[in-house]
């Protein structure tokens, strides 16, 4: 059963942070996975993934993302999740945060024994890079929200987007910090600035959705 959340606004942030010590409450269910999108973004993705097979998720932290996703696809879908739970790069999460593989792992888990039906869920607790060179088939959606340096979001677009069938979507977070009412990172939104923006944007892909951090772009069909 979760801790109210007056209970938990008491605890001091260097226990709230701490990974292990919130690797066990969420692993537990005592405290929710902590949510890196706002409520727009998530429903953006909800929106996004409706309808879909085959989905990658790069960069799962705790779960929040990945239980939307989940949410929206069938049982006749897979669901995919990408994340060494070491951030060597030092760019994906801020400073002290980390997420335990299990926990998260056990929250959707969780998740899938109370719903009625959803995705298969496949687990690649490994870099993204190194899955992404292995990579074998069709994907209709890959979300990026791993490694957030420049170089980082730039191979995991190369190594991903050609895996993407015409009508599907790369959705990019954190990648709007350039942009009117936008937030994000300089790495993630010079990615999408450099690719999809400006005079000569990439031919064959088109921005389809923008929404507080997240940009999302499909391969036209």
């Amino acid at each position: 059963m979760p801790l109210p959340k007056a209970v938990r606004r008491l605890t001091p942030d260097r226990l709230r942070d701490d990974p292990r010590l919130r690797g066990l409450a969420v692993g537990a269910g005592l405290i929710p996975p902590r949510a890196l999108h706002s409520p727009a973004e998530a429903a953006a993705i909800a929106r996004l993934a409706a309808g879909r097979r085959r989905v990658v998720e790069i960069g799962v932290y705790e779960g929040a993302s990945a239980l939307v996703l989940a949410g929206v696809l069938g049982d006749d879908a897979d669901l995919h999740l990408v994340d060494p739970f070491v951030d060597a790069s030092g760019y994906a999460l801020p400073p002290g945060w980390g997420a335990m593989a299990g926990a998260t792992q056990r929250v959707l888990a969780r998740a899938g024994r109370r719903a009625a039906s959803g995705p298969r869920v496949h687990w690649h607790v490994a870099p993204s890079d190194a899955v992404g060179r292995a990579w074998q088939g069709p994907v209709d959606l890959v979300f990026v929200d791993g490694d957030h340096s420049e170089e980082g979001c730039r191979l995991d677009w190369e190594l991903w987007h050609p895996h993407v069938v015409p009508g599907g979507v790369v959705a990019f977070h954190d990648a709007r910090a350039s942009q009117p009412g936008g937030d994000g990172g300089p790495g993630p939104t010079a990615v999408v600035d450099g690719l999809f923006r400006g005079a000569a944007p990439l031919a064959g892909w088109t921005i389809v959705d923008e929404t507080d951090r997240l940009v999302a772009v499909e391969l036209v069909r």
